[in-house]
């Protein structure tokens, strides 16, 4: 009786405590402060920062709630979000960046892991921070106003969009992110993370534009969006800790260098992590870019029903050992690539524009490169399985081409073209092991002296 009475008011005292957190929940939500309340002008051109800070930090003391942005077109420089925020930008609404490279401090920040300080919107170490609603959110971080080097300046110093840094509970929904100076969303070591239906447009903007970078995040759903960024479009980088829990799905992706790629950073490695049903298209430099050089572990990814139109390369898995530490103080010896299943896959690879001799160049027909999958000596992938694979491939490697020898590379940074044409126009395998095709058919829509699959130092590859 007296087990069954404690079991009793222990379910009493979660429920209360559910029902606080809900009753909290709802009365933030009814919170609502708008920022022309607080003084901001919606002409395009007066600095609203000070005005729009405070309408956050007013918002905040009071428990949280909603920050309303209504129509209009309001400049700002950096701005600071804090716990319990609700960020909402009605039809018609625009932040824009100032142009002033003045208006984005860097006191306040924590120091980026990689690349410069500033940046438009930033949380550091906060909870329950949602980004809403059907307005823009837009950089302005053109080559003009944002050059990449100024003269007589050290370094780049050009805005991110977006840079949240230990954050928990994020929720962006519906926005439009345009133009930023240099990445665009980048989140590090954040947790409990959802985008849904958002609208990212960076391409032709400037250099370096990626459009999602997740440095270290776990729990995070991706889902519904569509990307056209410069550089890499959904990013998994690992600095410090692993990327774990990543599901992405239902996205329409296009790149001038990946829609999906993690790597360029792998210290910490990338675990469970799986993509589906999504469209990528017009990437000339490539598709899906899986890479692990610094010392991470890459296991458990799956990848399925993926539709790629005008891409280059298709597939690029590779274990490297580059060795980069980004700052922590142990360099690790080379990581683990093993455990991926990619299935379900209808490619078209296109070689780039012509250059200006006629031909195609060296760096093209690289780029328009086979499936790769490539370890180092004494260091192989490994489990790696290809099923439902369709890919129909250009041709255009002479007899010359087809006796490529491919250098090692073992330090370089991971992109496919920088081996060259490979010897192989379907797939070139090279230090792995277990690797297994399914009914994987690869096709020529030209002529090509190379051989259809190549191996190298592959143990137990099997092809049916």
């Amino acid at each position: 009786m007296i087990k069954q009475r404690i079991r009793w008011a222990a379910l009493l005292i979660a429920m209360v405590i559910t029902l606080t957190h809900m009753a909290s929940a709802q009365a933030n939500s009814e919170k609502i402060f708008s920022i022309i309340q607080y003084g901001a002008v919606s002409d395009g051109v007066t600095l609203n920062t000070e005005a729009i800070q405070a309408t956050i930090d007013t918002c905040h003391a009071a428990g949280g709630g909603t920050v309303l942005v209504p129509a209009g077109e309001f400049v700002t420089g950096t701005l600071h979000l804090k716990s319990h925020i609700t960020l909402s930008l009605d039809h018609g609404a625009s932040l824009l960046g100032s142009l002033n490279l003045d208006d984005y401090p860097v006191e306040n920040l924590r120091p980026a892991r990689e690349g410069q300080d500033q940046c438009l919107l930033y949380a550091e170490n906060a909870t329950d921070i949602r980004l809403e609603g059907l307005g823009v959110i837009d950089g302005r971080g053109t080559p003009e106003n944002f050059p990449k080097r100024r003269p007589g300046q050290r370094g780049d110093t050009r805005p991110r969009l977006l840079r949240f840094e230990g954050c928990e509970n994020l929720t962006f929904s519906g926005l439009t992110y345009k133009r930023p100076g240099f990445w665009g969303l980048h989140l590090v070591d954040c947790k409990n993370i959802q985008m849904s239906a958002l609208t990212i447009r960076f391409l032709d903007n400037g250099v370096n534009n990626d459009g999602i970078d997740l440095d270290g995040c776990e729990n995070v759903l991706i889902e519904n969006c569509d990307i056209q960024s410069g550089d890499d479009a959904i990013c998994l980088k690992s600095s410090r800790n692993a990327c774990r829990n990543i599901r992405i799905r239902n996205c329409r992706v296009c790149s001038h260098t990946a829609p999906f790629k993690f790597g360029s950073s792998g210290y910490g490695g990338f675990i469970d992590i799986k993509l589906t049903n999504c469209y990528f298209y017009d990437s000339p430099m490539g598709a899906m870019k899986l890479a692990v050089v610094d010392g991470g572990r890459m296991e458990n990814i799956e990848i399925s029903r993926v539709v790629m139109d005008n891409v280059g390369c298709p597939i690029f898995i590779r274990l490297g050992n580059r060795a980069s530490t980004f700052g922590n103080e142990v360099k690790k010896p080379v990581g683990i690539a093993k455990n991926i299943r990619i299935s379900d896959v209808t490619a078209t690879v296109t070689l780039q524009d012509r250059d200006q001799s006629g031909g195609y160049s060296e760096r093209e027909k690289g780029k328009a490169g086979p499936i790769m999958i490539s370890g180092i000596p004494g260091h192989y992938v490994e489990d790696v399985v290809l099923e439902n694979i369709n890919i129909s491939f250009p041709g255009y490697a002479s007899e010359d081409e087809a006796n490529n020898e491919v250098v090692e590379d073992e330090t370089r940074y991971p992109e496919q073209f920088f081996f060259g044409v490979l010897p192989a126009w379907g797939a070139y395998i090279r230090h792995a092991k277990n690797v297994e095709f399914k009914n994987v058919n690869l096709t020529l829509r030209g002529e090509d002296a190379r051989r259809e699959i190549v191996l190298d130092d592959a143990e137990d590859f099997v092809n049916h």
